[in-house]
C-alpha cells in the first residue's frame, strides 16, 4: 500500500495533525472534496471517514498522524498513518496486514468507513498503522 500509494504523483496535501488540529484537518478535506469536484453530500462521507480513521490514529496509534491526500484521475484517495511507514515483513503473501492495531470495537469507526469509501485498506505493524480509503468520483 504505502509503495505506489498515490500513483507516482506527490500528495496534494501532506498534513500532520493531532487532537488540537483535528478542526483544521477536516476544513481541508472539506476543501479538497470540493475541489475534487464532490457534491457536499459525497464530501461529508469523505469528511466523516478521514475524521473518524484520524481519531483512531490519536486514540489507539500513537497519539497523532499524518493526512495525505491525492487527487487522481477519477478517485480522490486518502492516507491517515500513525507512527512510521509500515515496517517490511508486516504483510502477507495476498498483501493483507498481519496485525491490525485499530480494533473494530467499542466504536464504529472502521465499519463507517468500509461502507462510505469505496475502497479501503489497512496496513499495521510494529511501527504504526497506515489507512488508506478511496472515493470514486463517478
Amino acid at each position: 500500500m504505502c509503495g505506489g500509494v498515490g500513483q507516482g504523483a506527490k500528495p496534494n496535501i501532506d498534513l500532520a495533525f493531532d487532537p488540537g488540529t483535528l478542526h483544521e484537518m477536516r476544513a481541508e478535506v472539506q476543501s479538497r472534496a470540493h475541489l475534487a469536484g464532490m457534491p457536499d453530500s459525497r464530501a461529508g462521507d469523505v469528511i466523516l471517514a478521514v475524521h473518524e480513521l484520524a481519531a483512531n490514529a490519536i486514540r489507539h496509534g500513537a497519539g497523532a498522524g499524518r493526512l495525505r491526500i491525492w487527487n487522481l484521475p477519477g478517485a480522490l484517495r486518502c492516507q491517515v498513518v500513525d507512527g512510521d511507514l509500515i515496517a517490511p515483513g508486516t504483510v502477507n503473501a495476498a498483501g493483507q496486514a498481519i496485525v491490525n492495531s485499530w480494533p473494530d470495537l467499542p466504536g464504529h469507526g472502521l465499519w463507517v468507513e468500509r461502507h462510505v469509501a469505496d475502497q479501503m485498506q489497512i496496513l499495521s505493524g510494529p511501527r504504526g498503522t497506515s489507512a488508506m480509503i478511496t472515493f470514486d468520483l463517478t
